[in-house]
């Protein structure tokens, strides 16, 4: 005996039927579309929308804080309210010294200048950093290399130029080993670098010209002041937990009160980290929530539309049950009409959230990163499975309420 599922005839039937209605059978159609598409999109363009905010903080050290001198908030041993205090040298020796739990800790000091190779300029920021400085802010090392503890120690004149000012003197030719004037004093280019996080100090990297710390400051007659201090916490301690000692510690070679915890400027990376975490698992339950709504009303759409299919169908199935049609075979015929309507209307959902999810991607792709805004095929066939398998089970009282149509009731049936 022919199965019905594979019969062409009960396929074109089915299509046939659907037709009779098509106001009713496109808005339920279109509610299983929009429920598939809003659940394929929420799903694809949650981790894009996590990396374009991630992007922000993007080759920090997720347990990382920033420290930045300020003025002083209250009046202490004959200073004044509002004084102005640095951060030093002496205080990164004294913090690295007294504090075990930092694993790296660096001071940055910046300053700006006019850059130069052969006729060509351009006014950009010198910055001098150490070798400790990729530890808390990860560059892009596009060519060469960054400055490193030979480089620091021996206070080579040595630097590494941020490829937007490496394009500007360059072009496409390679900088390596060539010299570039800073103030009149020439360096010797060793690599080229930049940045995807939008965190500055002073300058984002691609618009600045790196020197070794000592270099720096020796060639610009700095003194030992630091215009901010970064450091990385070891694994499993919270920068801010660190904070009262700093404060301690500071406040012991500044004229800072103990209880002026305004002075210093700290900012905890970690702590950001964490809101970003915190705000993803609330986008991933709103995600839940909208998802299981849209999924609700789709599934609503495709039982109400087989009710109202078996209602309008009662004499035919009547007379189908008369002429020898088995229950089996007025279920199948019943969910049929459901599981069509729930492939074809999911499919496009699915099609049509892809292409909004690659739209978004292009059009925010910038030339160091791309967001992940991307429907797995795993994903694409979980709500595809998960539709039908409900759109089904939506379907199956109607069919069951058609199989006991008894045939005598329905040839009375008006």
């Amino acid at each position: 005996m022919k199965v019905t599922v594979f019969d062409i005839d009960n396929w074109k039937e089915i299509g046939a039927t659907l037709a009779r209605n098509k106001t009713r059978t496109f808005l339920t159609a279109f509610g299983i579309f929009w429920g598939t598409a809003m659940l394929a999109m929420l799903m694809g363009g949650a981790k894009g929308l996590e990396d374009i905010i991630s992007r922000n903080f993007a080759g920090f050290a997720t347990n990382s804080a920033l420290m930045f001198g300020g003025r002083t908030t209250m009046a202490y041993k004959g200073f004044n309210k509002g004084t102005a205090w640095e951060l030093t040298t002496d205080d990164v020796e004294y913090i690295k010294r007294n504090i075990p739990e930092i694993e790296a800790i660096t001071g940055v000091v910046n300053r700006s200048v006019n850059a130069s190779f052969e006729k060509l300029s351009t006014t950009t920021t010198a910055t001098g950093v150490d070798e400790y400085f990729p530890k808390v802010f990860l560059p892009i090392i596009y060519e060469g290399r960054f400055i490193n503890a030979a480089d620091t120690e021996n206070g080579r004149k040595t630097c590494v130029i941020g490829k937007k000012v490496a394009d500007e003197l360059f072009g496409n030719e390679s900088p390596i080993g060539k010299n570039i004037a800073l103030g009149g004093i020439y360096y010797q280019i060793v690599g080229v670098a930049g940045q995807t996080s939008e965190i500055t100090i002073g300058a984002k990297i691609d618009e600045s010209v790196l020197l070794p710390l000592t270099t720096m400051r020796r060639a610009f007659n700095m003194g030992n002041t630091m215009g901010g201090v970064m450091f990385v916490a070891r694994d499993g301690v919270a920068p801010e937990s660190l904070r009262p000692r700093i404060d301690r510690i500071l406040g012991s070679h500044h004229p800072i009160h103990p209880d002026d915890h305004n002075a210093l400027f700290f900012f905890d990376v970690s702590s950001r980290f964490k809101m970003v975490d915190n705000l993803f698992t609330g986008i991933s339950l709103l995600a839940m929530f909208v998802g299981a709504g849209t999924l609700l009303a789709g599934i609503i759409g495709v039982g109400n539309i087989m009710w109202v299919i078996v209602k309008e169908r009662t004499q035919e199935i009547g007379i189908r049950r008369a002429i020898g049609a088995k229950p089996s075979d007025i279920i199948t015929q019943v969910l049929s009409e459901g599981v069509m309507l729930t492939v074809i209307a999911g499919i496009a959902g699915i099609c049509f959230a892809t292409i909004v999810l690659a739209v978004a991607q292009v059009l925010t792709t910038d030339p160091v990163s791309v967001p992940r805004f991307q429907l797995s095929f795993s994903s694409a066939m979980s709500i595809m499975i998960t539709f039908i398998v409900l759109g089904t089970l939506a379907g199956l009282i109607p069919s069951i309420k058609a199989m006991r149509i008894k045939p005598i009731e329905a040839m009375n049936d008006k």
